[in-house]
């Protein structure tokens, strides 16, 4: 990412606040250094000249541009001032971008969120789910140490380094184009040390998304690890991973040390040739000394903003890495636009085909009437579900045309549920839940032992594979009853239920379809494929 990515402007309006405000607080504080500056030069010439000889700026070039010793108080009382609107321009800076940090990662968190909803949810299909956890979580929280301490530094470096640079070369041309030279140094250190940073840090991000897949894969399998015993390896993995993540972090801490021992080594070596001008010209009697204190009190106020960037930057490389997988997000290619299904009581494909990858399913061609059960089957990645998709919106026709009617319920090959109670996932979407409904749905489906205020931990938890693949079934029926969907589409729905269970799936939809609805089921599952009406065959050899 760059210093300041104009994508960042386009996404986070927050972002344009911090720059707009902290730039004028940013010219405030620069202007109340040159003239602290000033004041205290100024002051100490007062206090200096008459021990050297020349009191009040009387005689020689030493003691030109000094103010007489009656402006001592009034120079003390305008640096109290300017000390003052300093340190209350650098809080009021601190503070707002604590603030555009807050504005700017719910900004992005809002935009990525909408981008992923807009799509289609096969875009998201093969992503680890802690990828998106990651990103939108720790990467993003990790914006703090852009916002709170590069950014600030970068809105200084641009609006106080010109203004200091000019004060140096107006009071002193000579020790301005000392300063003129030296300070690009500074810049093509920053580069090669970023360059190298970006490096070091990818890898430490790169293998904290590692470890969060990790940890999350180790956690979703635990049951069947400790079945197996094999749980002490894994957290063996863990601690290998985790020393890793360990390893990657003192990389980026050594290149933060030796980058920042660089940016002041360069700082400090064209503060000392100023200096070396300075005091050598006043020796000689031909330089004024109240301008010397000036352009030495200066000097270190010129580089002190770019070498903080320097330094800052490390903090906040984490934030940035994270926040260019945030843009790929909201920038990823969008969504086709789903070919229109035309609106009828039944479901038709004909010449269906479509793409997924270099992989082309169809075409196909059949038909599901209102009245009948179909089965669809055919081997394992031959686009059962992606004909599914399809016929949802969620992924696009390349050829062909297909039919559905307005209103459909479904249920997809996992079952999708939330933390909250066995109603709420049932009536899910709803505003109104109709509980004797919901009681009815869980009867239906051979849940009759289950209570509907039965609470249910994060993806269902509490209940077993197959109580949880009903739950799911009974929310498509309650669905259809409740919309009077003239269709139902279940994917995969009997996967982990025992014979009986199953033999009870196949009656329920034998009941919808008698009720007029047309049903679709995509199943590998023989007993459920035999309660059908009809068989469509896709992907098998002819």
């Amino acid at each position: 990412m760059k210093p300041l990515d104009p994508r960042l402007l386009r996404y986070a309006r927050g972002a344009r606040t911090v720059l707009g405000l902290g730039g004028l607080f940013g010219v405030l504080r620069t202007l109340a250094v040159i003239t602290w500056c000033w004041c205290i030069a100024q002051a100490l010439a007062i206090l200096v000249l008459p021990v050297l000889g020349g009191a009040g700026g009387a005689t020689g070039k030493v003691a030109e541009h000094a103010y007489p010793a009656t402006m001592l108080p009034w120079l003390i009382g305008v640096a109290l001032i300017a000390l003052v609107v300093r340190s209350v321009s650098a809080w009021a800076m601190d503070a707002l971008a604590a603030r555009g940090a807050v504005q700017v990662k719910a900004q992005l968190r809002a935009a990525a969120l909408d981008a992923i909803d807009s799509r289609s949810p096969d875009s998201l299909a093969g992503g680890a789910d802690a990828h998106g956890a990651t990103v939108l979580g720790r990467g993003l929280d990790a914006l703090d140490g852009y916002f709170s301490g590069y950014l600030p530094q970068l809105i200084m470096t641009a609006c106080a380094t010109p203004l200091l640079v000019l004060a140096v070369l107006l009071a002193d041309p000579l020790s301005g184009l000392v300063v003129v030279i030296v300070f690009p140094v500074i810049p093509v250190f920053m580069v090669l040390i970023g360059l190298a940073t970006r490096s070091v840090q990818q890898k430490q991000w790169q293998q904290l998304q590692h470890l969060s897949r990790s940890f999350l894969d180790v956690v979703e399998g635990l049951p069947t690890l400790k079945i197996f015993r094999r749980e002490s390896r894994q957290v063996q993995r863990i601690e290998r991973e985790t020393g890793e993540y360990r390893s990657r972090t003192m990389q980026v801490l050594r290149v933060t040390f030796l980058s920042g021992f660089v940016l002041d080594l360069a700082g400090t070596f064209s503060i000392a040739l100023v200096a070396v001008t300075v005091g050598t010209r006043l020796v000689a009697g031909e330089f004024s000394l109240a301008l010397g204190l000036f352009v030495l009190l200066l000097l270190p106020e010129a580089f002190i903003p770019i070498r903080a960037v320097g330094t800052a930057f490390h903090a906040s490389t984490e934030g940035l890495a994270a926040a260019e997988q945030v843009f790929e997000i909201i920038e990823g290619p969008a969504d086709s636009e789903p070919v229109e299904p035309v609106e009828t009581r039944a479901i038709t494909f004909a010449d269906a085909e479509l793409t997924r990858g270099a992989h082309t399913i169809g075409p196909a061609s059949f038909e599901v009437h209102p009245g009948e059960v179909v089965a669809l089957t055919g081997p394992s990645g031959a686009g059962k579900s992606s004909l599914v998709s399809a016929l949802l919106g969620f992924v696009s026709l390349t050829r062909g045309s297909l039919g559905r009617p307005d209103t459909l319920a479904w249920v997809g090959q996992r079952p999708g549920l939330l933390q909250g109670n066995v109603a709420d996932n049932v009536s899910l979407g709803d505003g109104e839940a109709d509980p004797a409904l919901i009681r009815r749905a869980l009867d239906v489906v051979g849940l009759e032992n289950i209570a509907s205020d039965r609470e249910l931990g994060a993806q269902g938890a509490g209940l077993s594979g197959g109580q949880a693949q009903r739950v799911a079934i009974a929310r498509a029926l309650y669905r259809a009853w409740r919309s009077d969907a003239a269709a139902l589409v279940l994917d995969e729905p009997s996967s982990a239920l025992d014979r009986e269970s199953e033999t009870r799936i196949a009656t329920v939809l034998r009941e919808e379809a008698t009720a007029g609805r047309a049903v679709l089921v995509i199943s590998h599952r023989q007993a459920l494929i035999e309660s059908a009406d009809r068989i469509v065959r896709i992907g098998e050899a002819s």
